[in-house]
């Protein structure tokens, strides 16, 4: 047990004041917890007048990455469903970091965000204690338990004005430290609700992660290939982003599910005929890319089982999970390809989506698909959107509007052609 109750803003604002003036040698009139914090991070190069502020992971593929395959991305729309919404009713904003402290997703109260980010409190960002000094994410990974940090007890000033609850998630099978879940804002957040919230969020998220079947993470090919124009692979700790062509190859055979023959590949990969030594210098290339432990010949084949995004938003769509599948779902899969198999693959996903959102009646699902680029112009959508509205609500006259703006012979769902123009809509 600490030895002193949470601090309230004054106490713990002149407790810093006191041990800032001597070097933190010897920290007293704070919760202990927060005492041996300060006692390492005075070793570190934190600053505790916070004028210097966490670093900024500055490869934004990399982190991409990352967060895709991360263990956590799968229960995300589980903690999103525990601490979003109250989140963002309340001011506060959550976060789920990385076993080193990099934020991997920040969301909540927008407003809260922006003055968040202030702090350099934004995706990307370390806050370990080496590099943020104490505060509950970090203090959580360096203890291994739940952790709640209030205002003056935070070692840089720069997050004086904010208060933190976090806990740390381990995989259920083998204890691992996977993680960390955190709640940050103002003065709610320095009670005992905020820390029990963010304890059960993190029990929830194991108890998830137990059920979830899951393949040997050193064993699976993970392919990330909705709304992107090339793929990115990853596959025993390095990810590849892959040229446009070689994305078509691996996206091709990853559907396939099995070896297919030169012959066959060609005609999966393009309409029109692919000379046969155009088609071997391309595998040539991309196994010197890969690797022969993961690309294999005479059958063409990926050699390890294989995860994809668009594969997780079809199962999702499968358990009716819909609200989900579309939280999954950042755009059409590889948009800018012309590859048949690829293209009928894309039809078909979007359909699937298209269509449980159009059946959920659902007026958060609805306006979600419609405010997204590929669904702007679904006449559908926006007529249903209109009637699941309520009747003389100013939402439900611009739906109506935006539905009689849009032309009959243009009010569909987009086709395979525009998907690079939307590709490129997406970037602007």
């Amino acid at each position: 047990m600490d030895a002193f109750p949470l601090a309230s803003d004054a106490d713990s604002r002149t407790a810093h004041e006191r041990c800032a003036a001597a070097s933190f040698g010897a920290a007293t009139g704070v919760r202990s917890i927060v005492a041996d914090s300060w006692r390492r991070c005075a070793a570190s190069e934190v600053r505790p007048d916070g004028s210097r502020l966490p670093p900024l992971r500055s490869d934004l593929e990399e982190l991409d990455a990352r967060r895709y395959a991360h263990p956590l991305h799968g229960v995300l729309p589980l903690i999103r469903d525990l601490l979003g919404t109250g989140a963002a009713d309340d001011g506060h904003v959550f976060a789920v970091a990385d076993t080193d402290g990099t934020l991997l997703w920040v969301e909540g109260d927008t407003p809260t965000l922006g003055r968040a980010e202030g702090m350099r409190f934004a995706v990307g960002a370390v806050w370990s204690e080496q590099q943020a000094g104490t505060n509950a994410p970090g203090t959580a990974l360096e203890l291994g338990r739940p952790v709640q940090i209030v205002t003056g007890e935070h070692y840089s000033a720069a997050a004086h004005a904010w208060s933190c609850a976090a806990a740390p998630v381990h995989d259920p099978g083998t204890g691992r430290l996977l993680g960390v879940i955190d709640l940050s804002g103002g003065a709610g957040i320095a009670t005992p609700p905020a820390l029990a919230a963010v304890r059960g969020a993190a029990l929830a998220a194991e108890a998830e992660l137990a059920r979830i079947p899951r393949l040997h993470a050193g064993n699976v090919v993970r392919l990330r290939a909705l709304g992107r124009d090339r793929v990115l692979l990853e596959y025993a700790g390095q990810v590849h982003r892959l040229s446009p062509r070689h994305s078509e190859i691996v996206l091709v055979l990853a559907l396939a599910g099995r070896g297919v023959s030169g012959d066959r590949l060609a005609v999966d990969l393009s309409e029109r005929e692919v000379p046969a030594s155009t088609l071997r210098a391309e595998l040539t290339r991309l196994r010197a890319v890969l690797g022969p432990d993961l690309l294999g010949s005479r059958p063409y084949a990926l050699l390890h089982p294989v995860r994809g995004d668009y594969t997780e938003v079809g199962e999702l769509l499968a358990e009716g999970r819909v609200g989900e599948a579309l939280t999954r779902y950042p755009g059409p899969l590889l948009p800018c390809s012309e590859a048949p198999v690829v293209v009928e693959h894309r039809r078909c996903l979007e359909q699937q989506l298209r269509g449980a959102v159009l059946g959920s009646g659902d007026t958060g699902l609805l306006r979600r698909w419609v405010d997204a680029s590929w669904g702007a112009d679904d006449l559908t959508a926006w007529a249903a959107l209109t009637r699941v509205l309520p009747g003389g609500s100013p939402q439900r006259a611009a739906a109506a509007s935006r539905a009689r703006a849009l032309d009959v012979g243009t009010g569909v769902p987009p086709q395979p052609g525009r998907h690079a123009a939307w590709l490129q809509r997406s970037r602007s």
